[in-house]
């Protein structure tokens, strides 16, 4: 089947989400979603119980829905895997050494982290050997609470400018909520209630340290899930000082580390549901698309963000960190149903298909911190012109001390997932919210019990049909979401066309057992065009992204064969930019295996495609940046197959465009240096980005830090051979803030051979700050050239700009 290439919608138009229309969306605060339930306190579940604000859907307690599928099968690789095995191998997950157990012990986020996921992966699978370790943790922590409301490790108590840190109990209030939805365990309420008391009773300057400043979404939701089944008053009193000691969300991006923003960037929405001030749920909105503005301009539906989102950083090869990927879900999840905007829906699901499965490798052994949308080599060495961190990010490992946060984090995501397909209605109805094979099952109605088994391939297939399982009929709404992509989405009920409108579609009638409902939600191929990426262009098919698929050749890099730490090479070329106009054509495999792997996949794209040959790795083979598009290339026409993002774990994502009128691309100098910190990029002072002072933070940088008082170099090898006459230097100088210095004196050099050279008949070599160093001397014709500096004595220094000419 072919289709033709639809001309490129700008970023900001796909999917009806713009990031204008984002802010705009929310000048109706009180409104129910468009053809949506009513927000109201009805229900058969647990509403809003007032003050707080009414909100369209609840949630279904956990076990309520049945994955089948490909979810089953993630699930299953999940239980078997990294998640479900960790603590096997995990020295934070030994009971008996665990702090959280023995208060005596210490201990901190890891444990927390995992039983949210673990535990949730019990109750949506239903495996004995998942929810008996469970039950164990449990036990166990809940044992731990003193007379004062505070539990698990005792020197958290103090471990805050001599006050308490509260952040890791966040995830764990989680867990205990999800345990008590699925077990009716007695002893989790007044647990939760003595423990949040506990916080209430602490000054306000407690609320405003560290990670659990940045965090406080998450308490809030466990302070308004108490407060619903309990209904104490001062459960609001301690929401408003926890939103008073929040890191301002309101008034702009109080923190640019990705984790921090993809859990805190909803906490104002959420105080919204107390203060009923539109400010608070606008915020969140203006906070999301600010984010995604600056470093979401790439698909898989992350940013940029490792570890922390930062100014000239922002290519598709920058990556988001695989906390950030189940965080942000669990954000979406957790907005649509506060607000019933099926555009936080598409949101999730865009990360669930695309970048999830990308983190972990085809048999969710071991999983990596970083996922790219453009990323053609998985190794492990550390990256200086691509990643902040100074460890390697890009293999994938069971991480226990390497990634840490992540591999104890990542399980929650499909558990969760699971548990958010299906949501109850406050007019007494199901709302299917996301798309999978499942079975739930619910009261409804008069307070009748009914299952709807839903069977689809999606998103491999854009057909889904529903079937009603009850012992007499039944009269409930159900609705149906309609996502932003499917233009032209249609309903079936017996057969029989039904007509509806809305983001939500509503089919509401008397249901007999055995009814069944089709759900078609076209699919196009699209492109996205990342205006402010050069122009690159993506390449969508429903909810799903699709990559340049690139041949993988995996090796073991260490660990064990049960827990095999690996890297990825590429064995195909990479370097492709898709024809302008191009037809796709949809070729559909033989499916069975698991669809996100390359194996399995059960749906791919053909198109056609150019190399550029300038389009090259850097010296630390990262893939190189982005030009501007098209792209002219008199390479030939070849044909190049696409798959799924998230079965491809080498990829090109965001694609250069080619034609003939394109803009020729040019081979990037290759750069090295004596030595490079490990947080800054040896590519900065070749970047072009001219700086507003030698203190200049909101652009890369160069430095030799830590080394001080040494005589270091960077080199350039320009590609070519070129007559050179000058050299201009900007110097990195943080003075006030740091140790880097101008240097005390320093000088060009050329390669001669095999000898380098000083450069003759210099002016002089200047070492002003704020401006550019300009130093001329005799012509000389080089291809590699250096910038050898004398640091002053106890001081480092770096560069920000550095240009021959």
């Amino acid at each position: 089947m072919s289709e033709p290439l639809p001309e490129g919608l700008p970023r900001r138009d796909f999917l009806g989400v713009s990031l204008a229309a984002a802010v705009l969306v929310t000048s109706s605060a009180t409104a129910a979603p468009p053809s949506g339930p009513p927000a109201s306190r009805g229900g058969h579940y647990v509403p809003q119980r007032a003050p707080l604000r009414p909100v369209p859907f609840q949630k279904l307690p956990p076990g309520a829905i049945e994955p089948r599928g490909w979810l089953a099968q993630q699930l299953d690789l999940q239980v078997n895997g990294l998640c479900g095995r960790y603590d096997e191998i995990s020295d934070f997950l030994v009971y008996d050494t665990n702090g959280w157990v023995d208060p005596a012990l210490g201990a901190w986020e890891e444990l927390p982290y995992w039983l949210r996921g673990f535990g949730d992966l019990g109750y949506v699978t239903g495996d004995t050997g998942v929810l008996t370790r469970t039950q164990r943790w449990m036990d166990g922590i809940l044992a731990t609470q003193a007379a004062d409301g505070w539990f698990g490790p005792e020197r958290l108590r103090t471990s805050l400018e001599n006050g308490p840190d509260f952040w890791p109990g966040m995830p764990l209030l989680a867990a205990f909520r999800s345990w008590y939805e699925y077990s009716g365990d007695e002893r989790v309420i007044p647990f939760m209630t003595k423990y949040l008391r506990f916080q209430n009773t602490q000054p306000p300057e407690v609320f405003n340290r560290s990670w659990g400043a940045f965090r406080w979404g998450d308490n809030i939701d466990s302070a308004y899930w108490l407060y619903n089944r309990t209904g104490e008053q001062w459960l609001l009193d301690l929401v408003t000082k926890m939103h008073n000691g929040s890191a301002d969300y309101v008034n702009g991006i109080p923190t640019w580390h990705n984790v921090n923003l993809a859990q805190g960037f909803r906490e104002p929405l959420q105080y919204w549901l107390l203060s009923g001030d539109a400010k608070h749920r606008e915020a969140t909105y203006r906070n999301y698309a600010t984010v995604m503005g600056l470093y979401g301009q790439f698909p898989g539906g992350g940013y940029a963000g490792d570890e922390n989102s930062r100014p000239g950083f922002g290519d598709p090869r920058q990556g988001f960190e695989t906390c950030g990927i189940v965080e942000l879900m669990h954000s979406f999840e957790l907005l649509t149903r506060f607000t019933g905007d099926v555009a936080w829906t598409d949101r999730c699901e865009e990360l669930a298909f695309n970048s999830l499965p990308a983190s972990y490798d085809p048999r969710q052994q071991v999983m990596h911190y970083i996922t790219c949308a453009n990323s053609v080599q998985l190794d492990d060495r550390p990256k200086h012109g691509q990643f902040q961190n100074a460890f390697p990010m890009g293999s994938y490992k069971y991480g226990v001390h390497q990634y840490r946060c992540c591999p104890h984090n990542y399980g929650m995501g499909w558990p969760y997932y699971v548990q958010e397909l299906w949501l109850a209605t406050t007019d007494n109805g199901l709302a299917a919210s996301m798309y999978a094979a499942s079975k739930v099952t619910a009261t409804v109605g008069a307070g009748e019990t009914v299952s709807v088994v839903q069977d689809t391939e999606y998103p491999f297939s854009d057909t889904i049909s529903f079937t009603v399982e009850s012992k007499r009929p039944v009269r409930f709404p159900l609705y149906l979401r309609r996502p932003g992509w499917a233009q032209g989405a249609s309903v079936k009920v017996n057969g029989e066309q039904v007509r509806t409108t809305g983001d939500w579609m509503k089919v509401e009638r008397t249901w007999h057992p055995g009814d069944r409902v089709e759900l078609t939600l076209p699919m196009r191929t699209t492109t996205r065009v990342w205006n402010d990426n050069h122009d690159s262009v993506s390449v969508d098919r429903g909810p799903l992204t699709y990559s340049l698929q690139i041949d993988e050749r995996y090796e073991r890099i260490g660990g064990t064969e049960a827990w095999p730490e690996l890297s990825v090479y590429p064995e195909s070329p990479w370097n492709y930019g898709l024809v302008a106009g191009a037809s796709f054509d949809v070729v559909r495999r033989e499916g069975g295996g698991d669809p996100f792997t390359q194996d399995g996949v059960p749906l791919a794209l053909t198109t056609q495609a150019r190399r550029i040959p300038q389009w090259e790795t850097d010296t630390e083979d990262v893939v190189g940046l982005l030009q501007q598009s098209p792209a002219l290339s008199e390479q030939p026409v070849e044909t190049v197959t696409l798959i799924p993002m998230g079965a491809a774990r080498l990829r090109v994502t965001s694609f250069p465009q080619v034609s003939a009128q394109g803009e020729e691309w040019f081979y990037r100098t290759r750069i090295t240096a004596s030595h490079v910190n490990d947080g800054d990029s040896l590519e900065a002072p070749d970047s072009g980005r001219t700086p507003e002072s030698s203190a200049d933070t909101s652009i890369p940088r160069f430095t030799w830090w830590d080394r001080r008082g040494t005589t270091e170099w960077i080199e350039y090898d320009l590609r070519e051979v070129r007559e050179l006459s000058s050299v201009s230097a900007y110097w990195y100088d943080d003075t006030g803030s740091g140790l880097c210095r101008v240097p005390q004196s320093w000088r060009a050099l050329w390669l001669d051979g095999d000898t380098w050279r000083p450069v003759g008949n210099t002016t002089p070599y200047g070492v002003a700050v704020d401006q550019p160093n300009n130093t001329s001397f005799t012509p000389v014709r080089a291809q590699h050239v250096r910038v050898e500096a004398v640091l002053r004595p106890t001081y480092s220094g770096g560069l920000l700009l550095l240009t021959f000419d």
